[in-house]
């Protein structure tokens, strides 16, 4: 039986999702006293918060500054998309052999409404359930502590993963190759729903692969700011500080 959370556990939960949602952007001081305020608390389960995110990676604490909401190079990006794919095909595999007849129900429902939602035709919300259905995969693979680190993962991608859901076409491609992983995974093929899923998160990192390259040529001069370059590559712009 799981632990209920402790105060500063709730706090830094909170402050993922503010990140995670875009709420709080790269470069944005968390200040503690504002903070406190905000969550009618006292400034040591806030501290104790902000530590959790600087272990986690989402903050920096500097001097002087105190706590800041860090963001990813490109090339970081690129580098957590191909660690995603890689977990993410396991929990697909794993779960093509355990999931439960309830678990793939669940998952036969969550597509539905994935569907559903496409149509509709709003990436936010989208997002809200695309990121349930991949949570039922990683439930699937009955494997604990693979579902925290491919979570983790996410986690930090999730800024770049709603903004990529921007991009023209791209909730119906999304669909469409989930529908292909249900496939596999109701039919019990670990083989097949591990390649596509690697390939549907690979999917998403492939916008950013050009850009990684040209960093690394001379004649690319550093004149663009890396956070707008990546902004360019998932097709949606973003604030530069």
């Amino acid at each position: 039986m799981a632990l209920p959370e402790t105060r500063s556990e709730q706090l830094a939960r909170a402050l993922e999702d503010d990140i995670c949602a875009g709420r709080a952007l790269p470069g944005m001081r968390l200040d503690e006293q504002v903070l406190a305020q905000r969550f009618g608390t006292s400034r040591t389960p806030v501290r104790e918060a902000l530590k959790m995110l600087a272990a986690q990676g989402f903050v920096e604490i500097r001097p002087r500054q105190g706590a800041v909401v860090v963001g990813l190079d490109v090339r970081q990006v690129l580098e957590l998309f191909e660690i995603m794919a890689v977990l993410e095909g396991l929990c697909a595999r794993l779960a093509a052999r355990r999931m439960t007849p309830a678990e793939r129900a669940d998952l036969h429902a969550v597509h539905a409404e994935c569907q559903r939602l496409a149509v509709a035709g709003d990436p936010d919300v989208y997002y809200a359930m695309n990121t349930r259905f991949h949570e039922v995969i990683y439930a699937g693979s009955h494997n604990r502590q693979l579902e925290e680190e491919t979570r983790r993962v996410r986690n930090r991608l999730s800024p770049y993963r709603r903004n990529q859901l921007h991009q023209l076409g791209r909730v119906a491609k999304s669909v469409q190759e989930h529908d292909d992983v249900v496939r596999a995974l109701l039919e019990g093929d670990p083989d097949r729903a591990e390649t596509l899923m690697r390939r549907h998160i690979g999917i998403q990192g492939d916008s950013l692969s050009d850009f990684v390259s040209n960093m690394s040529t001379p004649q690319a001069a550093p004149q663009t700011p890396p956070q707008a370059a990546l902004a360019g590559a998932l097709g949606r712009p973003t604030i530069v500080r």
